[in-house]
């Protein structure tokens, strides 16, 4: 039998690294691997549905299974995961000391929907009380003007969340104090620049964050695999087998960082930070796994329907392929 011509679009990660260097096979398939990054993935996979199998945005995916409306089905390959304490960034003068002065503020996000913004904005609620209906929103480009929302956006009752006008950025915005706050999941050029009129809300992210985790047991998951609806039809084993691939790629990536021989990253404390983050998450902290990640994948559909992104609350076992749910033991 032929194998089966796959298109993987998916970040250049140290987790893929295995497929995308051919260590790591996927059984029955020859794989053309695009290693992009994620804004441009989500946006030529939810308009136009170009790839087989790819990274998708974790709060878009259960949007579109809300609406009824995907063509894609998830694998729980979670290629992406990240505590989001870091993504605030305040205006230095704008009152903002801790998480409840957000409250009453105006927030620049890049779109409303993202998955980073979702869970800061889960956060803000259920463990400082701010909900997102106390806070003016603003969405629209950060960097550059004109972006919108990825997959269509309803009106959200009581909620206060009006577009950039077309030539704004966030950046400019907040820099000429017509916002008072980005979520954003990336550094904003005006930070990374150090000007100083931008900080973080929390200035020891380390520390927060670990504390957070302690608190929670949340380690937010940003982004999964989906794969197409019509090839699982056409092929039900095609689903394990890239599973099967994307976990065996992750546990050659958690080997290297634990390699004292030659160290595979340019980090001198590498396999000290390793070791650390084991002792507070447990060796696999970076989970795959639908089980092994079910608390952070409800606060997620939980996250959603509060904030009014989807119509109702989506269930976990609804979100994946059944087969990769319930793998086969040794």
């Amino acid at each position: 039998m032929a194998n089966v011509p796959i298109t993987i679009a998916c970040g250049n990660y140290d987790r893929t690294k295995a497929i995308i260097d051919g260590r790591v096979k996927v059984e029955g398939c020859d794989v053309n691997y695009l290693p992009l990054y994620p804004e441009e993935i989500f946006h030529r996979l939810f308009k136009f549905q170009e790839f087989d199998v790819a990274e998708m945005s974790f709060s878009s995916y259960i949007r579109t299974v809300a609406a009824g409306t995907s063509d894609y089905i998830g694998i729980p390959a979670f290629v992406s995961r990240l505590f989001r304490h870091s993504g605030i960034y305040v205006r230095e003068g704008a009152g903002i000391a801790k998480p409840e002065d957000l409250r009453g503020k105006r927030i620049g996000v890049p779109e409303y929907q993202i998955t980073a913004v979702v869970w800061m904005r889960g956060m803000l609620q259920h463990e400082y009380g701010v909900k997102p209906s106390e806070i003016h929103w603003r969405n629209g480009g950060q960097e550059e003007a004109g972006r919108h929302e990825r997959t269509p956006l309803k009106p959200i009752p009581g909620l206060d969340l009006k577009p950039l006008e077309p030539h704004q950025t966030l950046v400019n915005m907040l820099r000429e104090g017509e916002l008072d706050a980005l979520f954003t999941a990336r550094g904003p050029s005006s930070f990374l620049r150090g000007e100083p009129h931008i900080k973080r809300l929390f200035p020891d992210i380390r520390a927060t964050e670990m504390a957070y985790y302690k608190k929670t047991k949340l380690f937010p998951v940003m982004h999964l695999v989906g794969i197409r609806k019509s090839l699982v039809k056409q092929h039900p084993w095609l689903a394990t087998s890239i599973y099967k691939a994307f976990q065996e790629a992750k546990a050659l990536a958690m080997i290297d960082l634990l390699d004292v021989n030659a160290l595979m990253v340019t980090l001198p404390w590498l396999v000290a930070e390793a070791g650390a983050t084991q002792e507070v998450m447990g060796k696999d902290f970076w989970r795959y796994g639908v089980d092994e990640s079910r608390h952070e994948i409800e606060a997620l559909c939980q996250y959603l329907h509060e904030q009014g992104l989807t119509d109702r609350k989506v269930s976990v076992d609804e979100l994946f392929v059944p087969a990769t749910t319930d793998m086969s033991k040794v």
